[in-house]
């Protein structure tokens, strides 16, 4: 007779080694709850493996910090590079001690009688609890109309995207204007090919303001530590592009201004591919003033805070910014046969993996069902997902507070309180 498998117990299994997972196992560490945490690949697996070459942080190293550890650098005003990030996440995983198993992949996480099963390649674990900290950046996501793209023309995504060298000659077709969208646009139009550049919405802002970075007036004037419940609109705040910012040594502002300047074409948001031709849409000046609006908009509140709180002798004099221009004659369409554009880089966003996730927990878009990080299922937790707690979950230095709750939360469902 066939002896049954031995599965392996513990409290708690943590999903992912970022920092979020990190900071996880940091807080259960701290309430002497075993756990262990389940990497795929190494500690910080997606920052070593899925950045391109240039890629630095948008948040200024100041603003780095995890429990019990900040950044104490020569150089605190700039950006940390995809390796400086790398060597930040293994130092704190050090000093938390994590008991992180790289190498490891779940398959499956379904509900038992006493709390979870999660199957890996390397065996089950039987655990209580369960806290999901793969991230929310697991997948590109490319619209489905990509299929209709002339094979000619080749198609990635910033995972696949390292340098501009690595490109085929020709134009390339940049599709959407967030941070990644704006920031390889400029790279390879720097490297002097042309670029076309598809604008949809997207959140405009200056690097600096008034003489501070525009991320230190977010921080302090306490814009960032509005909670999940005081959002009107929880859900869109969670779908939100990143803002247009890049970091720079220099500390520039990349918006749409400075990429016509450098000689970046836009048009508007790619709506479809009919007989080898992209189509888009119009309303180009609609959606700039939008941006611009809401920009202005928080740099009122910025200069409100400033006043109010007796900081405005700190800072420089308020300032305005030119609005967004308009193209004469933005095109309508291209004919992707013509061979104007060798490659066209899918800059649209990125959405979660959980494919192995079998608890009916997920949305008709794919996201979890959460309330601040407790899952709609009792005994599973997430972190490191946008605004998932405050406004700030979704940088680096955000993961701190939300760690903190999530866990005491965990810990009040195993002791029977929540």
């Amino acid at each position: 007779m066939r002896e049954p498998a031995i599965i392996e117990r513990v409290t708690t299994v943590v999903i992912g080694a970022g920092h979020a997972g990190l900071a996880a196992s940091h807080f259960l560490s701290a309430r002497s709850i075993d756990h262990v945490v389940i990497e795929r690949g190494e500690v910080a697996n997606s920052w070593r493996r899925e950045r391109w070459d240039s890629f630095r942080l948008l948040t200024p190293n100041w603003q780095s910090r995890l429990p019990g550890l900040a950044y104490d650098g020569p150089d605190p005003d700039g950006y940390m590079t995809t390796k400086e990030v790398t060597q930040f996440i293994e130092r704190f995983a050090e000093l938390a001690g994590a008991p992180v198993r790289t190498g490891t992949t779940v398959t499956s996480v379904r509900r038992a009688d006493d709390g979870y099963r999660v199957t890996t390649d390397r065996g089950e674990i039987a655990c209580r609890t369960v806290v999901i900290a793969s991230g929310a950046c697991n997948l590109p996501s490319v619209p489905s109309f990509s299929e209709a793209v002339p094979a000619g023309v080749r198609q990635i995504t910033p995972y696949e995207y390292r340098e501009p060298g690595r490109l085929p000659d020709g134009g390339v077709l940049v599709v959407g204007a967030s941070a990644t969208g704006v920031q390889l646009a400029a790279e390879v139009r720097a490297s002097g090919r042309p670029v076309t550049l598809s604008v949809g919405e997207h959140v405009r802002l200056p690097r600096t303001y008034r003489g501070r970075d525009v991320l230190w007036w977010m921080d302090a004037s306490g814009v960032w530590d509005q909670r999940h419940d005081e959002l009107d609109d929880l859900t869109r705040a969670r779908r939100l592009p990143s803002p247009q910012l890049v970091g720079t040594p220099e500390r520039a502002t990349l918006d749409l201004n400075a990429l016509t300047g450098m000689g970046v074409e836009l048009v508007g948001r790619w709506a479809a591919v009919r007989d080898g031709k992209a189509l888009f849409s119009g309303g180009l000046r609609n959606v700039f003033s939008l941006a611009d609006l809401k920009m202005n908009r928080l740099l009122g509140t910025f200069d409100e805070w400033a006043r109010e709180s007796g900081r405005d002798g700190e800072v420089g004099p308020v300032e305005r910014f030119e609005p967004t221009r308009v193209p004469a004659s933005a095109r309508w369409q291209i004919d992707l046969n013509s061979g104007e554009f060798s490659t066209i880089i899918w800059a649209t966003g990125f959405r979660p993996d959980y494919r192995w996730l079998d608890v009916p927990v997920l949305d008709e878009k794919g996201h979890l069902r959460h309330d601040g990080g407790v899952v709609d299922s009792p005994g599973m937790y997430a972190l490191g997902l946008p605004v998932l707690r405050r406004r700030r979950s979704t940088f680096i230095n955000g993961i701190e507070d939300d760690a903190r709750e999530v866990i005491a939360h965990l810990a009040g469902h195993l002791s029977g309180r929540s």
